[in-house]
C-alpha cells in the first residue's frame, strides 16, 4: 500500500497518474498547499523541503519498516523500480528514461513555474520575467516536440516514467501562453496521453479534493506559497 502525500498540482498529478496506471493499491494524505500543511512537522519528516507530493510505501520490497519518498522524480523512480513497469530493464533503455526525467525535473517544471507565477500570481507584472519565461517555456516546448518528432514516446514506443513527468506541465498550455498547434508532434503526444483511461482518472481525483483556491485572490494562499 501507498502512502500518497498530495495536492491536485502539476507534480502532485505525475504520482497519481503512475498509481492509475501501475494499478498499485494507495490512499490520498490532501496536503492543503495554500493553508500552509506543507510546513506541519509531520510532513516536514517526508518531505523537508516542504514540498509535496511525498510518498510512503508501507510494504516495500524485501519486508521492514516503510519507506518514505519525497521529490516527484525520486518517486516516479522508486515506484517503476519497485513495479518493474514503465521504465526499461535495459542500460541505454533506462538511460534514456532517467535522462529524460531529469530534464523535467530540472529544466521543463522550473522553468513553466516561474512562467506561471510571473504571468498570473506575482503582485507586480515585470515585462522583463514575463519574457524570459515565456520564450524559455516556448524553447522548452520546441526541445520536446523535437524529441517526439517520429516517437510515440518521449523514450520511443513506450510510455513510461518521462511521460508522465512531462505531461501535467503541459496540460496548462494556455495559462503558460502556448498554443499547441506551433508543436504538432507534441500535440499529438499530448491528445494520446489525454485519452488514456488512467490519466482521466487520475485528473478525476483532482475534482475530489477539497479547500482548492485561486491563488489570484486567496491572500491567505499567496502567503504560504510566495510568503515563507
Amino acid at each position: 500500500m501507498i502512502e500518497l502525500h498530495y495536492w491536485p498540482t502539476p507534480n502532485g498529478h505525475k504520482i497519481t497518474l503512475f498509481l492509475e496506471e501501475s494499478g498499485l493499491p494507495y490512499t490520498i494524505k490532501p496536503v492543503n498547499i495554500g493553508k500552509g500543511e506543507q510546513f506541519e512537522p509531520a510532513f516536514l519528516k517526508l518531505s523537508p523541503n516542504n514540498r509535496m507530493p511525498a510518498i510512503v510505501d508501507l510494504e516495500p520490497a524485501g519486508g521492514g519498516e516503510p519507506i518514505s519518498v519525497f521529490e516527484s522524480g525520486a518517486i516516479l523512480q522508486y515506484l517503476a523500480e519497485k513495479t518493474g513497469r514503465f521504465i526499461p530493464k535495459d542500460l541505454r533503455g533506462r538511460t534514456t528514461v532517467m535522462q529524460w526525467v531529469f530534464w523535467q525535473v530540472g529544466g521543463l517544471g522550473p522553468m513553466l513555474g516561474q512562467n506561471h507565477h510571473f504571468n498570473r500570481y506575482a503582485p507586480e507584472k515585470i515585462p522583463y520575467a514575463i519574457d524570459r519565461y515565456m520564450r524559455e517555456t516556448h524553447r522548452l516546448y520546441g526541445v520536446l516536440d523535437k524529441r517526439l518528432d517520429g516517437r510515440h514516446f518521449i523514450a520511443g514506443s513506450d510510455y513510461t516514467i518521462a511521460d508522465m513527468a512531462a505531461y501535467p506541465w503541459i496540460v496548462p498550455y494556455e495559462n503558460q501562453g502556448m498554443t499547441l498547434d506551433d508543436f504538432p508532434h507534441l500535440k499529438r503526444w499530448f491528445e494520446h496521453i489525454r485519452e488514456r483511461a488512467a490519466t482521466r482518472r487520475a485528473y478525476a481525483i483532482a475534482d475530489t479534493i477539497e479547500g482548492r483556491t485561486d491563488l489570484r485572490t486567496d491572500e491567505e494562499a499567496r502567503r504560504h506559497l510566495f510568503g515563507r
